[in-house]
């Protein structure tokens, strides 16, 4: 179990393929403000929080490890997730723009890093991956990743005689399920995390998560991240206010009942909010 806040709640972690874990609740900053960067996420690990996640077109990876330093949190106490940008894609590019994230993060051994989308169209994601393994046997990576992968593309891996990720990270939100990738992941051992996982605010006024909310007098986001972390999902809701991290902490609080997990999983509608794997290039 993660660190209790107020002595009340506690994250819960979940075990990699690789044995490494992870808290299953975090914090995301994407499209937060690299002025805001570094205080919002002091506060959430002032909250709690012991899992960020960031990404290298995010602009924020300096302020993150500022606010790690700052913190004087144990290093180990800490999982820490950034992504490779798809113009960094391939072998020797993707080693260089690592030392670069790494430098701007200030740390020696990164937690979880991502390929951020496979850009299909270019074919370089299977050489990436090459250079994500190498960083891992060197030890400055414990756990490597993908982003935004399909299940063809997540295959080509396999096919090319390359190891299973630890994570795919995609959209994920009671309107966009992802019900067929989630049970791909379950069979191969590969976590999966949800980004947008409140889909922008879209889904808190549908009726069953009102519904739920009602019934364990609790917030609607709080019922939708409770969902995500019933169905095994890793999340990491994205707020600049701290009244709102520390609701979405409290969301580990929520035990929804099977019926009102079946009910949010049914709004699904296949509705993406951000891009089309297939066709971001």
């Amino acid at each position: 179990m993660g660190p209790s806040y107020g002595g009340v709640m506690t994250v819960p972690d979940i075990t990699l393929n690789d044995g490494v874990t992870i808290p299953q609740l975090g914090l995301g900053v994407f499209q937060v403000d690299p002025d805001e960067t570094q205080e919002v996420v002091e506060t959430a690990l002032e909250i709690g929080y012991r899992h960020i996640d960031t990404a290298k077109i995010y602009g924020n990876e300096k302020e993150v490890g500022a606010a790690i330093a700052a913190s004087g949190i144990a290093r180990d106490d800490l999982f820490v997730t950034t992504k490779l940008w798809n113009d960094d894609q391939g072998y020797d590019s993707t080693l260089a723009a690592f030392d670069t994230s790494m430098d701007k993060l200030g740390l020696d051994v990164l937690d979880l890093y991502l390929i951020h989308w496979p850009t299909p169209a270019n074919d370089r994601f299977v050489e990436t991956f090459k250079a994500f393994e190498k960083l891992k046997a060197d030890g400055r990576v414990r756990s490597i990743g993908v982003s935004n992968f399909r299940e063809e593309d997540l295959q080509r891996l396999v096919d090319e005689g390359l190891s299973v990720p630890s994570v795919n990270q995609v959209e994920l939100h009671p309107a966009l399920t992802q019900e067929h990738l989630r049970s791909v992941h379950a069979e191969r051992g590969i976590a999966t995390e949800a980004w947008s996982p409140l889909a922008q605010g879209k889904v808190l006024e549908e009726q069953a998560v009102v519904d739920a909310a009602t019934a364990h007098d609790a917030e609607p986001g709080q019922v939708v991240l409770a969902w995500h972390l019933a169905l095994g999902n890793i999340v990491f809701p994205k707020s600049v206010n701290r009244d709102r991290l520390v609701s979405n902490f409290a969301s580990t609080d929520v035990t929804l009942t099977q019926d009102e997990i079946d009910a949010i999983s049914a709004i699904d509608r296949g509705e993406r909010i951000g891009p089309d794997p297939s066709t971001l290039n």
